[in-house]
């Protein structure tokens, strides 16, 4: 006979009044009212920008200009402000995503865990967490009021260059933790092949971790496109078309700065566009978001 005490079928059952049980119960439900409170804000936010802004949906909203503040009875659209955040925000992906890369490839495959790289990871943390208007304050102090770029003062490049401070820290982050999880197996393998570290890392190690990195730029892309505050100090704002070449060196539209500006407005009309900009840039921050999460989901491992 096992030397193992027999255990009754009795002492199996649930017990409803037992300690442990009712603990259980108790944190369960505890815990889905919190889960409720915290996503409670995020319905609340969404809804309330669904009612106050899809109710202004038009094709003349997406295709005119901004009229200026004074006419409490017609607004116009916010076509310049959804081209110039497309610009200004391309800008910052142009600058912002090469450079992001390239010191991700450096922490995750060049460097050996030195000073330096130990400082470029601190810094990125660092400049993760810095406020967006810090960023804005002195891309102004550098680049808009010293007229170093072609004289121009505010202007769509000087706010493609703030957004891409911002995006920055991201798409290093996750280049480099994307790298990481690439098996050293792989490059073991073209190094035996007789490649270089050069080749192994744009035709391996690249590639096979396109699924992470391409989702961290689509989320610092996400972010940039819906900064205000740096964009006040750099692009400004503009109620005309933004469709030549010259307009990179003058100040452009954004839907941010839209909403911050016409939502200060004493005027009717003008208020209704800002929460109509507000649905517009929260749908397209959406999607984004939900595109990075199918990208991370869906793509080739």
């Amino acid at each position: 006979m096992s030397n193992y005490s027999i255990i009754n079928s009795r002492q199996l059952n649930y017990k409803n009044y037992a300690v442990r049980n009712i603990l259980n119960i108790f944190l369960t439900i505890f815990s889905g009212i919190f889960t409720i409170i915290t996503v409670l804000p995020l319905i609340l936010v969404l809804g309330y920008i669904l009612i106050k802004g899809g109710s202004q949906l038009s094709i003349s909203l997406l295709t005119e200009l901004p009229e200026p503040p004074g006419d409490d009875m017609f607004s116009g659209g916010i076509g310049n402000a959804i081209i110039g955040s497309i610009i200004v925000t391309s800008i910052a992906a142009v600058i912002a995503v090469p450079i992001g890369i390239g010191g991700g490839v450096y922490l995750a495959e060049y460097s050996r865990g030195g000073t330096f790289s130990k400082f470029i990871r601190f810094g990125t943390n660092v400049l993760a967490g810095v406020p967006s208007i810090i960023a804005g304050i002195c891309v102004y102090g550098s680049i808009v009021s010293s007229k170093i770029i072609f004289g121009a003062n505010f202007s769509a490049l000087a706010g493609g260059i703030a957004l891409a401070i911002l995006m920055l820290p991201t798409v290093i982050k996750t280049t480099d933790e994307g790298l990481k999880l690439v098996p050293d197996e792989l490059r073991k393998g073209a190094i035996g092949l007789g490649a270089s570290q050069f080749t192994t890392i744009t035709r391996i190690t690249l590639p096979a971790a396109f699924t992470p990195i391409s989702t961290g730029i689509v989320l610092s892309l996400a972010r940039a496109a819906g900064e205000t505050a740096p964009l006040i100090f750099t692009a400004l704002f503009s109620f005309y078309w933004s469709n030549e070449p010259s307009s990179l060196l003058e100040p452009i539209a954004s839907l941010s700065v839209l909403i911050y500006n016409f939502a200060l407005e004493p005027y009717q009309a003008q208020n209704e566009l800002a929460w109509a900009a507000s649905f517009i840039l929260v749908f397209i921050l959406l999607i984004m978001n939900i595109f990075a999460r199918l990208l991370g989901r869906y793509a080739p491992k």
